[in-house]
């Protein structure tokens, strides 16, 4: 699990309705609606936050101990990455000014954002981690890929990477597929899922399968309060924040970056591998001759 989850939330593996259901049941009608529209109240003080819910900061601060979190700040950090999770490409929309006009301003924002998500990857990113996850890989009888839906070009762009450099990689993009391919994953196996916001269904489902038959997961998703990262061995946090829907800038980087350490984790293997490519991509037929 991410480090920063388990400072924020004592539990990790446990979601947010999780913990409501261990609440009393006043309790737990109280704090609803901070769950289901998270953005609302995440910039509100423990005072506002017991005015809004009609109730005092004593009961407020109970709820928010009852809950796992040590103080109000880290239910506030918690609340700040769910708003993230349950974000969608409207609310974002609804967020930028409606001046047609000013379009050539909207596209600089995106290039900005994209270039702070790759900033955000650059400074969080665990290397010795990911190493680790290369060495899993090398020694894997199979790679199982999951995503689908925006994700399922990662799902390509990892198959294409991977697959160049010789290891035995399956994907799993459709429902049923996922089902099938997650339970025949097994201990000799490294499973990846990517998923981002809420988390995919078919890919948390799979993820979860795939671990219960003792496969080693590793999750790329943007949040630690993703289902993906509570219930992969290993994950990967890549900002996918942009203007409205998601940018794929960062997860493409993190990718690239998986790409090379797994080249270079044995770099004799892989240049025996590049030197038959080497000689289709000189001489093959797919190249224009012109």
């Amino acid at each position: 699990m991410i480090g920063k989850a388990a400072v924020i939330f004592k539990d990790g593996s446990m979601s947010f309705g999780e913990r409501i259901a261990r609440l009393h049941k006043k309790r737990q009608e109280l704090i609803r609606p901070v769950q289901e529209n998270p953005r609302d109240y995440v910039l509100m003080s423990v005072r506002a936050l017991a005015e809004k819910l009609q109730t005092d900061p004593a009961t407020v601060m109970r709820i928010v101990q009852g809950l796992g979190f040590e103080s109000y700040k880290d239910f506030k950090a918690y609340l700040h990455e769910l708003s993230i999770a349950n974000a969608t490409s409207l609310q974002g929309m609804q967020a930028t000014s409606s001046d047609d006009s000013d379009s050539i301003s909207h596209a600089r924002k995106a290039l900005e954002q994209d270039l702070q998500n790759l900033q955000v990857l650059r400074n969080t990113l665990d290397m010795e981690r990911l190493v680790s996850v290369v060495d899993k890989i090398h020694h894997a009888r199979s790679i199982l890929v999951l995503g689908g839906d925006m994700a399922i070009t990662l799902v390509e762009f990892i198959d294409y990477k991977l697959t160049l450099l010789g290891f035995p990689v399956i994907t799993a993009t459709t429902p049923g597929k996922t089902v099938h391919a997650a339970r025949n994953a097994g201990k000799k196996d490294v499973v990846i899922a990517l998923s981002f916001r809420r988390g995919l269904r078919q890919t948390v489902e799979g993820l979860q399968r795939a671990r219960a038959n003792g496969a080693f997961c590793v999750g790329i998703t943007d949040t630690f309060v993703s289902p993906v990262a509570r219930f992969a061995n290993q994950s990967f946090l890549t900002p996918v924040e942009a203007p409205f829907s998601n940018s794929y800038v960062a997860p493409i980087s993190f990718i690239n970056i998986l790409f090379t350490l797994c080249a270079h984790h044995r770099r004799a293997r892989t240049l025996s591998i590049l030197r038959k490519v080497d000689q289709e991509q000189r001489h093959g037929y797919r190249w224009y001759v012109g």
